[in-house]
């Protein structure tokens, strides 16, 4: 384990980034790479932990100019979101066919498979992270697809409004899989049909299999 995740093992921060401080004291047994030396490699600007948190430190301790304890004090909002995608997960998905139009390459450029983020925001900080990134965080959409979707995410990021899959054809009486037209936080992205074409179609099974009772 690197030292930026196991001091956040360690510091245990919440869902805000906040965490305890932690005395630089408990840097022993299976924390003690975390000891500080002459600098503080792991959490110095432009370090991993840096960049996805906030972090303080505590001098006022002890006398000298060393570091007492430290902790996370929240997101660091001003991070920049890494749209890289790890090889195997790319690997995984080119070759699959795009969710949205079944498509699977062929000779116009639109129908060339992309890898797509699912979340069209792009905020979370674990997506970004070539290590904590998941499969299921992205999907292969064809360009034609994931350029509309891109488009899509730009207006609902402008307007707080996700899209509507009442617009086609044969769905006006299932806009979304969960949720409504309202972006909120706590559900982001989930429950918009370009979020996730594929739940989408299967609750939408769901939907019919209720209503026919």
């Amino acid at each position: 384990m690197k030292k930026p995740d196991l001091f956040i093992k360690l510091a245990q921060p919440n869902s805000k980034g906040i965490s305890r401080w932690v005395n630089t004291s408990e840097f022993v047994g299976k924390y003690a790479m975390l000891k500080l030396g002459n600098g503080f490699d792991w959490g110095r600007k432009g370090s991993a932990l840096e960049k996805k948190y906030i972090i303080e430190v505590d001098r006022s301790l002890t006398s000298g100019n060393g570091i007492d304890r430290i902790r996370l004090n929240g997101i660091n909002k001003e991070s920049r979101f890494n749209q890289n995608i790890r090889s195997d997960i790319k690997e995984a998905l080119s070759s699959k066919p795009c969710v949205m139009l079944g498509t699977l390459g062929g000779i116009s450029a639109n129908m060339k498979i992309e890898v797509d983020h699912k979340d069209g925001r792009k905020e979370d900080m674990r997506v970004s992270d070539l290590q904590t990134q998941k499969l299921e965080d992205f999907q292969p959409l064809c360009k034609a697809a994931n350029d509309f979707k891109r488009q899509k995410c730009k207006e609902c990021k402008e307007t707080n409004k996700r899209w509507s899959a009442s617009v086609l054809e044969g769905f006006e009486d299932f806009p979304f899989y969960d949720g409504d037209e309202n972006y909120t936080k706590e559900k982001g992205c989930v429950g918009c049909y370009l979020y996730d074409p594929v739940a989408y179609r299967k609750a939408f099974r769901e939907f019919v299999k209720n209503q026919r009772g």
